[in-house]
């Protein structure tokens, strides 16, 4: 369904991400809202740990995809937020474990802020869903 496009052009990247992802032009998009480390009881996952959070968020990003009929295999691209970009190889150590090859095309920036001071990360993702 979706297949990783490298160019010897563009550096080779140094996370768990392609360069770029190709995805055949059918099925179903889902646009999954940036998601937190907010459990469903409200209560936030691992505050002050990013690994911890992150596997929180991915938990998220999982059920809203089983929800649609979806699942981890069918992202194609996430956008990443995050308050400390130093947190790089702790994020992508468990995006490695929750996203297989060709990982999704992804954007990571730093952020001053987030809509709790104890969010460490934020993750927003596009699949599509055969």
């Amino acid at each position: 369904m979706k297949k990783a496009v490298q160019s010897s052009k563009i550096r080779q990247p140094s996370g768990h991400f392609s360069q770029a992802v190709e995805v055949e032009a059918k099925g179903r998009l889902l646009f999954i809202s940036g998601m937190t480390a907010r459990r469903a009881d409200g209560t936030i996952a691992g505050i002050g740990d990013v690994e911890s959070q992150t596997r929180q968020v991915c938990e998220n990003l999982k059920a809203a995809l089983e929800a649609a009929g979806g699942t981890m295999d069918d992202i194609c691209r996430v956008d990443v937020y995050v308050r400390h970009m130093e947190h790089f190889d702790a994020i992508h150590k468990v995006r490695r474990e929750y996203f297989q090859s060709p990982a999704p095309a992804s954007t990571m920036v730093e952020v001053s802020n987030f809509t709790s001071p104890d969010y460490l990360i934020e993750i927003s993702a596009i699949a599509v869903i055969q």
